[in-house]
């Protein structure tokens, strides 16, 4: 079964010491790096710091097109994993290793038709 990771972009990302953040984000491609290898993670990126974000938010059939993040909200998402687990399970167990300081994973079966 397959379930998107939502990871959330957290303050230590900007407000950690540089050597703190890079062995963090050490920690976390070592991490990613084992989950692909054992076939675990089959896709996903990080993402853009979220002022690089362009919405487009949809109306009764018009849309407007907003620059930035247009949630109103501390934490966004920072990236996403797509995990080929056996259940919802150990998608949880796999998640609860994720080597982050501080932040939330949001975790959703992917839709198969």
């Amino acid at each position: 079964m397959q379930y998107m990771v939502l990871l959330s972009r957290s303050e230590w990302e900007d407000k950690a010491p540089e050597d703190e953040r890079n062995r963090i984000f050490g920690e976390i491609q070592q991490w990613w790096g084992r989950l692909a290898a054992e076939g675990k993670i089959v896709a996903g990126h990080q993402l853009q710091h979220p002022d690089t974000a362009t919405t487009v938010v949809l109306r009764g059939g018009q849309s407007t097109i907003v620059d930035g993040p247009f949630m109103e909200a501390k934490e966004v998402v920072g990236g996403y994993g797509i995990l080929d687990v056996a259940d919802l399970d150990e998608a949880i167990a796999i998640v609860r290793t994720f080597p982050s300081p501080s932040g939330f994973a949001e975790i959703r079966p992917v839709v198969v038709r």
